[in-house]
């Protein structure tokens, strides 16, 4: 199987993909675009999946992701760039499955605030530095590349915040 750019957004106008892609002023104007992108996905997250449950997000996460592969690739090649730092549709589309099997009003371990700071910090370790190999997800063609890395950061971070509240626990 071969990974392919979508291109069902071939003849989509340049402002449309790019703007999308960049969520805007944030990725555009705002410095540190993918900070900004990874916070609005805490804001998106808990604003639409606090329910808590998991299907639903993880559904709704890998549907959207494709998406964000045909946006995201489209506007890295309109850019003449292999990841643009503004574009940011990635970070802020991934940051659900940071906080799966955390349920809204569930502050057994911590409070929700302490569990949307920790994730977040968590995402942005592993989408800057990009340990155990994420790195070479990178490479993978147009928008799979850019969004796939992503999602595996988000599920490391998924995993270590939920090892770390284990180890609060023992504490």
């Amino acid at each position: 199987m071969t990974l392919r750019q979508p291109d069902w957004l071939k003849k989509a106008p340049t402002g449309l993909v790019v703007n999308v892609a960049t969520l805007g002023p944030l990725g555009q104007k705002m410095l540190a675009p993918g900070t900004w992108g990874a916070f609005a996905g805490v804001l998106y997250s808990w604003l639409l999946f606090r329910s808590g449950n998991w299907v639903e997000t993880v559904v709704w996460t890998l549907l959207l992701s494709y998406v964000a592969v045909g946006f995201t690739g489209e506007a890295a090649r309109r850019l003449r760039c292999e990841d643009p730092e503004e574009v940011i549709l990635d970070e802020f589309i991934v940051i659900p499955l940071v906080f799966l099997g955390w349920r809204a009003g569930d502050s057994s371990i911590w409070p929700e605030w302490i569990v949307a700071i920790v994730g977040f910090g968590l995402f942005r370790l592993f989408d800057i530095f990009k340990p155990f190999g994420i790195v070479k997800l990178q490479r993978w063609p147009g928008g799979w590349g850019i969004v796939v890395d992503d999602v595996v950061a988000a599920l490391f971070s998924c995993a270590s915040l939920h090892v770390l509240a284990w180890l609060w626990t023992l504490r």
